[in-house]
């Protein structure tokens, strides 16, 4: 039996009389790990070289057994560890022990606006990783929402690549802290599901590094990220798990990336591209590589049996490939080979709250006439829709997981209220399954009755509720929230509109709660009082949402996203950009993006259009008062910084967090510039009366933009303003200042 703890291989070296100082120096802890590398690369054979830049298994890779060198286990995903599948099929190995927690969706940890939260998750997801036996965490996910109906949207951190940037550094920070390798995905532009192995996007330099590549960026040069895995779709007409431009110029050469490339599961698709092209490590999904269908075929993959021969004909040399090897190994001596690794936790008191907070702080509070909320005084609250009784930690693709617990919205309400009467009505039907991949819930949400019947039977309940919660929104199945397609539309599936409708007409005190990783089309928000962004939260999620509702926790998160009225308010859809154009052979779509750099706010801004919530939104259940906020100077000099401090209070009755947003404008530039952009923010906690004076820095790279012709960032001298506020769209404090020659 192969001994997989390196600890026990020292231990057995020892026994057998070799002591460190005869150790190979591939063992030698002593030595660099550069050192350690080309020992262990001159000791390998071709076989062996080949052997670790693919898969053995679904999620492994085999290590060098004669050196020593253990295997290496991968796992899904970035919200928590997903349960073991067998070793050649995506089934359940029908483990006892894999069970894990559910941290929220990558969305609601965004909405906190919290980074120091972003490192507990990531240190929290690494020591249940740890306990599982991995040694890499394929996530997180920075990909840009562009679009709201992109089904993989609930996987990453929202449309501005600042807010993304500044969240994804702690998150692998904390992860890689415990030994555990970030694999940040997808590189790149991967920004719609539908048709994702054929889409070619078209895009200009300034928007790719503007926009679609700062959140890599910062997870490489300011993370260290170990790994980084391709994208599906192409770019100039490359598949990005082997793409010249994205992987060897911009990732390899000008960000120094010493780590790891590995291909999305079945990502690859050519031997030759996939050797000069900068991919490292190859994955599969039920693929030998060169076609489908095939079982246990492994050494048939473009980076296995097929690169071995072109080396033997003399077509390659072992450049190329030892280049790989070396990464590998070094990533093997960052993980499975590191002996300093912590020990794992799985399940423990403190992930859950981890877990809590995190969907505590994210949980956005869109909307709250006459202070409907939180809930007080009642004696009966009726709770609608499939929402508050649906498992949402099963389903929407590789993120699906095998959680230990989950309490669901109508549970946590009757824990939080035990002497109200709560009542439930179903109100519309949904999807009523509930597992994937073998995972079962051992719960039945089926349903026979029909939309009319629920409506009217939740209308006539909601007459004498004193408050009527509904839970509604989309889940994590196809065509929803759910990674291999997106969405069909933005409106709200399963008749949730004409519910709600029927809910307002005889009750005055509705509030919807969004279960979502996405924006949805709401028709209906002027007539409701308060409206809630619900999220996937994960295990915690009834606890979360009830601790919010109740008032026990005064929400806090931000909108990471902008939310349009209706789907022509983005520029994706009123262009006519997504989902592209087909070509005449029907092999590729062409997916041009049009609207360029203005996403989200940024394509609003422009084009003066009134959001139903915008970006950075967030309300409390206190009250914040911004004082004028002033700068350290009138002027910046080049690779300078300019610091904006701005009094903030708690003028309200309970304690509370507000996020100050620092946006920048280009009074005047030599370029067409968003009418501003995010470039600094910081969340601040305050009890009632409590002041503090919150400051807020940028510096030349805050003024900056991707200047075509020079292939660089650049400055221009001149006027700018800092707008200061709580969104967006409100702003308390403009601040001119100048950029010095």
């Amino acid at each position: 039996m192969f001994i997989r703890s390196l600890s026990l291989v020292m231990t057995l070296l020892w026994s057998m009389g070799i002591h460190a100082q005869q150790l190979p120096t591939y063992l030698d802890d002593s030595k660099t790990v550069d050192e350690r590398i080309e020992d262990a690369l001159a000791r390998m054979t071709l076989d062996e070289k080949i052997a670790v830049i693919h898969a053995q298994s679904k999620f492994s890779s085999p290590g060098v057994k004669r050196l020593g060198i253990p295997e290496f286990w991968t796992d899904d995903g970035p919200h928590g560890v997903r349960p073991d599948v067998l070793w050649d099929q995506w089934e359940q190995a029908g483990q006892t022990n894999d069970s894990c927690v559910a941290f929220p969706a990558l969305t609601c940890l965004a909405a906190s606006w919290n980074p120091a939260l972003s490192r507990l998750y990531g240190e929290s997801l690494g020591e249940e990783a740890l306990y599982r036996g991995k040694d890499m965490i394929l996530g997180p996910g920075v990909n840009i929402n562009r679009t709201p109906l992109a089904g993989r949207n609930f996987e990453y951190m929202g449309e501005d690549p600042f807010l993304v940037s500044r969240m994804v550094v702690p998150y692998v920070q904390g992860l890689q802290s415990k030994g555990i390798s970030a694999c940040v995905k997808h590189f790149a532009l991967n920004n719609d599901e539908e048709y994702r192995h054929k889409v070619n996007v078209i895009v200009s330099d300034r928007a790719l590094h503007e926009i679609y590549l700062p959140g890599f960026k910062a997870a490489i040069c300011e993370g260290g990220a170990w790994a980084i895995m391709g994208a599906y779709n192409l770019y100039k007409n490359q598949h990005n798990c082997h793409n010249d431009i994205l992987l060897n110029k911009i990732l390899k050469r000008n960000w120094a990336f010493d780590g790891v490339v590995v291909s999305d599961w079945g990502g690859c698709h050519d031997t030759r591209e996939a050797v000069t092209n900068g991919l490292d490590m190859e994955f599969g999904t039920w693929t030998n590589g060169l076609s489908q269908g095939a079982s246990n075929a492994y050494d048939n993959y473009y980076m296995a049996a097929a690169y071995k021969k072109l080396i033997q004909e003399g077509v390659f040399t072992t450049k190329e490939l030892d280049d790989k090897v070396r990464r590998v190994l070094r990533l093997f001596y960052r993980t499975s080979m590191n002996r300093r690794r912590p020990v794992g936790f799985l399940c423990s008191e403190s992930h859950y709250e981890a877990a809590l907070k995190i969907a505590q702080e994210g949980i956005v509070l869109l909307k709250n006439d006459r202070g409907l909320l939180p809930v007080r005084d009642a004696r009966r609250i009726l709770v609608v829709g499939e929402n508050a009784i649906k498992m949402m930690t099963v389903g929407g693709g590789s993120s699906s997981l095998k959680v230990q617990k989950e309490i669901l919205p109508l549970d946590g309400l009757c824990a939080r209220f035990p002497d109200v009467q709560i009542d439930y009505a179903r109100g519309y039907v949904g999807d009523t399954v509930q597992s994937y991949n073998g995972v079962t819930v051992g719960r039945s949400i089926a349903e026979t009755r029909g939309s009319d019947e629920l409506i009217r039977e939740a209308v006539e309940k909601a007459k004498d509720a004193d408050y009527v919660i509904v839970f509604g929104g989309l889940n994590k199945s196809d065509y929803q929230d759910c990674e291999g397609h997106d969405r069909k539309q933005y409106e709200l599936p399963y008749g949730q509109d004409q519910l709600v409708e029927a809910l307002v007409k005889v009750n005055s005190r509705v509030v919807f709660v969004n279960i979502s990783g996405n924006a949805v089309a709401m028709p209906w928000a002027d007539k409701v009082p308060a409206i809630v962004q619900g999220w996937f939260i994960g295990s915690e999620a009834g606890e979360a949402l009830a601790s919010v509702l109740s008032g026990d926790v005064s929400p806090s998160g931000k909108l990471p996203f902008t939310w349009y009225r209706q789907l022509s308010d983005c520029g994706a859809h009123v262009l006519n950009t997504y989902p592209g154009v087909w070509r005449e052979d029907r092999e590729i779509i062409d997916e041009e993006y049009k609207e360029d750099i203005f996403v989200g706010y940024r394509w609003t801004d422009r084009q003066k259009i009134k959001t139903l919530f915008p970006f950075g939104h967030g309300l409390s259940y206190t009250t914040f008062e911004l004082g004028k906020a002033k700068s350290s100077a009138k002027e910046m000099s080049r690779n300078g910084q300019l610091t904006f401090v701005v009094p903030v209070m708690n003028t309200g009755k309970c304690a509370g967090a507000e996020t100050i947003q620092l946006y920048v404008h280009d009074v005047k530039a030599s370029v067409e510039r968003p009418v501003k952009e995010l470039k600094c923010f910081r969340k601040v906690y305050l009890q009632p009366g409590e002041q503090q004076l919150v400051e807020l820095t940028i510096n030349e790279e805050s003024l900056s933009f991707y200047d075509e012709r020079s292939q660089a960032w650049k400055a221009e001298p001149g006027d700018f303003e800092a707008l200061i506020g709580t969104s967006c769209d409100a702003i308390s404090s403009r601040i001119k200042f100048k950029l010095k020659e």
